[in-house]
This record gives C-alpha cells, sequence and structure tokens, in this order.
C-alpha cells in the first residue's frame, strides 16, 4: 500500500505536465541525531552537497502550480562516504514535501527530506553555511 501510495503522489505532482515546473534544485533538511540540530540546506540538481558523512544529489525537483494543493516532489540520491570507506547507498528515490515519512531515509545518525523547491534564479538563498 504504502508503494502504491507513493507512486500515486508522486504521478500526480510529477507526471501531470509539470516539467515545465521542473526546478533548479531543493531545499532540504536535515536532523543530526546525535546533537538534534536540524540544518536547512540548498541542494541544486545533479550537485552533491554534503550534510554530515551523507553526500546529496538531488536529481529532480518538481512544484505544483499555485493554483492547485501544495506539493514539492523531489528525486534524490543519498550516499554515506566515510573516510577510508567505500561510499554506500542508503537511499534512491522520491521525497514528498507534504509526506517526509512516506519514502524516508533510514539511517543510524541523520535524517533528510526534502522541504521545497528552488527557483530558477534564487538570490534570496545563497547558503552560508
Amino acid at each position: 500500500m504504502k508503494g502504491r501510495s507513493l507512486f500515486a503522489a508522486v504521478t500526480a505532482v510529477v507526471g501531470l505536465g509539470l516539467p515545465a515546473n521542473a526546478q533548479q534544485g531543493a531545499v532540504m533538511q536535515g536532523l543530526d541525531k546525535v546533537t538534534a540540530r536540524i540544518s536547512t540546506f540548498d541542494a541544486p540538481v545533479d550537485q552533491p552537497v554534503r550534510f554530515g558523512t551523507l553526500q546529496v544529489t538531488v536529481r529532480t525537483c518538481s512544484k505544483t502550480p499555485p493554483e492547485e494543493p501544495p506539493e514539492s516532489a523531489a528525486f534524490v540520491e543519498i550516499d554515506d562516504v566515510r573516510p577510508g570507506e567505500e561510499p554506500r547507498r542508503d537511499f534512491t528515490g522520491w521525497m514528498l514535501a507534504s509526506s517526509p515519512a512516506l519514502s524516508a531515509l533510514e539511517h543510524p545518525v541523520y535524517d533528510v527530506w526534502v522541504v521545497d523547491c528552488m527557483k530558477e534564479a534564487s538570490s534570496s538563498s545563497p547558503s552560508s553555511e
């Protein structure tokens, strides 16, 4: 049932003519479970971004038009990259902003989820971290 509802939600966001609304990246949040700190970071499309030992790569991010119920969906790949070890793929798939638990990263130290899609020319979100 979980897979079927995820498929329906992603199809609703991405499959109904929304490639015109494909964005240049995603606004992500990550929780470090050890320190209990939440960080917000931008992840441009096809540019790996580090969060702790994780390498987050957003492949696409789509957003519904303003006249429809708000939803952002991103296809994300997350690798755990530790020094001296081979990178390990921990997550590949769609993440939905409105339902972060529907398709979530399972990691003992970190949680990562999509918040929104970035616009093509975002001058208000230079990363200062």
